[in-house]
């Protein structure tokens, strides 16, 4: 793949792309029903054995020590990788047996709507089976027992064995079913599903989206499970899978329940219009969108949060995707937003200081980050340089989108080792790797933002000829 922007002409950066992909799609698919592996807490008492469908955030056992325990279903991590599955098929990376792994996903998730936490919160002997030390982080008898019907959803996680998590956690937490809905949607819109695999994705489909329905008004956790409140993220996956939801249904004839979605995605997109923060005085007719940024959250109390520039923003446009002409990468506004992360990274980060030519920042989540090293993530930096080529698609200044966009993966190059391991972040300082190792979202999302890329690179190279 060549381009006519200087820096899209190395043969070395396009030769790492080929490679870090293998590495990535063999990466994300350890965590794809990770049924041979065996996890142990001997802490909460527990014993997990894996079932088909589960994806787990990653495969590497971790217990806090120092690696974090990520062998869970995550329904945000896995909506992600799900998706990014469909890429690889398509692409002919990944043969027929990426249809069962969607086969098994879509019937795990199924299953979980049965789950009831009031059987689980009644036994007897559920506390002695947890060692004193641990008993701080057992989920309540009465936070377990609502955990039934569509709070399942909400649950921010389960075990991969299909069980419910009993430590303590942030919920509920909403962007799960919308993320899902929009990765099924993609899978079904390609025509790649057998009439019996249709009829269980088309199932899953119609639960995420009534739950989108129902949900998305009330507060929750933040796509970090730190904070309550409402949340740009949360929210603008929510008013693309109605809006995408709305589309399909009409196709199946379901015209009502489409309008109902149709309307609602509409209330969910003029709401985030007030996310603006407007940095022009009060003079100002704000005609000059890229004085400010969208806001990443409301909190529920009404107090401010240190956490308002926040890459979450971003990553809502690029798994959001669809039509809108706002709220998304073609906005100014969101690429004002952009700008600002850019800067703020740039600044506090040790690693951005001094850079090489032809590197952008490492990007994070958020200036007052302390979670392990506080550093730079493999899936917030992928997620800008996605951000930069799905501009690039759009027209515009193409060649100069698609550069910056290199610029971001030319930073995940220098921080990625010749293994094309990758972990959740890398240090702030020494860009060494922290926190969960092989993460399956930051393998997901070096899988989108090559596939972005080279939608981007056709669409420059069709406005060249």
């Amino acid at each position: 793949m060549t381009f006519s922007v200087a820096s899209q002409q190395d043969p070395a950066f396009e030769s790492w792309l080929e490679t870090q992909l293998g590495h990535s799609t063999r990466g994300m698919l350890s965590s794809v029903s990770p049924v041979s592996i065996v996890k142990h807490r001997p802490g909460f008492g527990q014993t997990v054995r894996p079932i088909a469908g589960a994806i787990v955030a990653s495969p590497v056992l971790g217990g806090y020590d120092p690696d974090p325990d990520y062998f869970f279903h995550w329904f945000r991590d896995s909506a992600v990788v799900i998706d990014a599955l469909r890429l690889l098929y398509v692409d002919r990376r990944v043969g027929d047996e990426a249809l069962q792994h969607l086969r098994d996903f879509t019937r795990f998730s199924l299953d979980l709507s049965r789950l009831d936490g009031r059987a689980m919160a009644a036994v007897p002997d559920r506390r002695a089976r947890v060692i004193p030390e641990f008993l701080q982080y057992l989920r309540e008898d009465l936070d377990l027992a609502s955990a039934y019907g569509d709070a399942v959803a909400a649950e921010t996680r389960v075990n991969p064995d299909g069980t419910l998590d009993v430590a303590r956690w942030s919920r509920p937490q909403h962007d799960g079913p919308p993320l899902r809905a929009l990765a099924l949607l993609r899978w079904v819109d390609g025509g790649h599903l057998d009439a019996a695999l249709l009829a269980e994705v088309t199932a899953l489909i119609r639960f995420d989206i009534d739950f989108t329905l129902r949900y998305w008004r009330e507060p929750s956790f933040d796509i970090w499970e730190e904070e309550s409140g409402h949340h740009y993220y949360t929210l603008r996956v929510s008013a693309a899978a109605l809006a995408e939801g709305a589309a399909w249904l009409q196709g199946v004839g379901d015209t009502a329940q489409a309008q109902r979605c149709w309307e609602e995605s509409r209330a969910v997109l003029r709401l985030l219009d007030d996310f603006w923060v407007n940095e022009h005085d009060d003079r100002s007719d704000d005609r000059d969108a890229t004085r400010g940024y969208y806001r990443s959250r409301e909190l529920a109390d009404g107090s401010p949060s240190p956490k308002a520039l926040d890459i979450a923003v971003i990553l809502s446009a690029i798994h959001s995707l669809g039509t809108e002409v706002r709220h998304c990468p073609a906005d100014p506004r969101m690429q004002a937003t952009l700008a600002r992360l850019d800067a703020l990274f740039d600044a506090i980060y040790p690693i951005n200081h001094a850079r090489a030519a032809g590197r952008g920042p490492a990007m994070g989540r958020y200036a007052a980050d302390v979670y392990y090293s506080g550093g730079a993530y493999y899936f917030s930096t992928l997620g800008a340089a996605e951000f930069c080529f799905r501009v690039a698609a759009l027209g515009g200044d193409a060649p100069r989108w698609l550069e910056r966009g290199d610029a971001y993966l030319a930073t995940v190059r220098a921080y990625t080792p010749a293994s094309g391991d990758l972990s959740e972040q890398f240090d702030r300082r020494s860009g060494a790797q922290t926190s969960a190792k092989q993460l399956a979202w930051s393998h997901a999302a070096f899988i989108s933002c090559v596939s972005a890329r080279r939608i981007a690179a056709t669409a420059c190279q069709a406005s060249q000829r």
